[in-house]
């Protein structure tokens, strides 16, 4: 079976079919954030940040909610549509101020300087079709974008998911429902993405149809 690294056409297909859905589904994930974002602006509340780096951010619920709660947001993703309807919203909610988008893929390097950033924030972005070595370079890009002791909050679908195991295998914990593959995370993973990060706390939490179940993951960075 290939996996998501020689499986080059995977990611690409899966692009296009965001591009598309936001396309025909304009804000189909509505105006309400998700839990993780609710925790996570909490979270950052707490660690004083300023400034939130937010990977995959597609149409922009979490961005929107990042941003009324006070901090700079640059949102990126890797489909352009749902970056032009998350800046239309946060203008017309009178939020562009605080809103930067920059289109970019997981795969390649985040376009920031060093120790620039606050925090980090991704919903079930790294569970995508990435491999573990993949996974292991988004996670080091983000540490070389952060300041020390930068929070890194993230959520992805674990391996106690109901659709682990099921559809397409294609090797690394991945497999493909529906046309869309996931990378369910094992703690074994989330502790090799803590690698030299203080890992301070990982709690489930159920999302979506099915339900989705997943971990939602806290880890900074050692201060200077």
């Amino acid at each position: 079976m290939p996996t998501a690294v020689e499986n080059d056409s995977m990611g690409g297909d899966q692009q296009h079919h965001w591009e598309q859905t936001y396309r025909s589904h304009p804000g189909m994930y509505g105006d309400l954030p998700s839990e993780a974002a609710v925790y996570a602006a909490e979270t950052f509340r707490v660690a004083g940040v300023g400034n939130v780096l937010e990977l995959g951010a597609g149409h922009g619920r979490d961005t929107l909610y990042l941003a009324r709660s006070g901090f700079d947001v640059t949102a990126t993703d890797f489909s352009s549509v749902g970056l032009t309807q998350l800046k239309a919203t946060a203008e017309a909610a009178a939020l562009g101020d605080r809103v930067l988008t920059l289109e970019h893929d997981a795969l390649d390097p985040i376009p920031l300087p060093d120790n620039t950033i606050d925090a980090a924030y991704a919903h079930m972005l790294l569970c995508m079709n990435l491999s573990t070595g993949q996974i292991s370079a988004l996670a080091a890009e983000i540490r070389r974008v952060l300041r020390p002791g930068g929070t890194f909050v993230y959520t992805v679908r674990h391996i106690g998911d109901a659709h682990y195991g099921t559809g397409i295998p294609h090797g690394d914990d991945i497999y493909e429902n529906g046309g869309f593959a996931v990378h369910f995370f094992s703690r074994a993973l989330v502790d090799a993405v803590a690698d030299g990060w203080n890992l301070a706390e990982i709690h489930p939490f159920e999302e979506g149809e099915l339900p989705r179940r997943l971990w939602c993951i806290t880890q900074t960075l050692p201060a200077e």
